[in-house]
């Protein structure tokens, strides 16, 4: 009787460790399923890209080396925007938070060469060159970069 009262223990033992373990790996897909994420919206700046537009290029440099625009404007001449934002979700079921926001502005003069450059971005919570290293002043400029800040953000 000892024999098999040991034997039906030790078969209800390996059960529990059975469904522990099974209980263990299902929690552990359960939370591999919540991982963050990361999201990159609009251009992806190809690298070095930026380092190859030198002031005088022409127009048709310009889109060789960074393609197709997300938008053009015509202010005092042409300029080329490209539109870009990363978020990131920590956990699955959370919303998105934007980690960058930036807005690549190439100016051309009427000859159609570049006449500046500009990589603006959010920077406590202002509009921000940072090639420059200047927060633009009010003006016709501002007036068009601030709505596409507010398109690319989530609220």
């Amino acid at each position: 009787m000892t024999v098999s009262a040991s034997k039906t223990g030790s078969a209800a033992t390996r059960r529990r460790r059975l469904r522990m373990t099974l209980a263990a790996t299902l929690v552990c897909a359960a939370m591999a399923g919540c991982t963050g994420e990361q999201f990159q919206k609009g251009y992806i700046l190809p690298p070095g890209a930026l380092e190859q537009i030198q002031i005088g290029a022409s127009q048709d440099q310009v889109l060789i080396v960074m393609g197709t625009p997300s938008t053009v404007a015509t202010l005092n001449g042409e300029v080329f925007y490209y539109i870009s934002q990363r978020a990131n979700r920590p956990v699955a079921f959370m919303n998105q938070r934007v980690v960058d926001q930036r807005v690549i502005a190439i100016y051309f003069d009427k000859n159609r060469q570049v006449t500046r450059l500009a990589n603006y971005g959010l920077k406590d919570g202002r509009i921000f060159d940072f090639i420059s290293r200047t927060t633009p002043t009010s003006g016709q400029e501002i007036s068009y970069l601030q709505p596409l800040f507010k398109l690319l953000s989530p609220n």
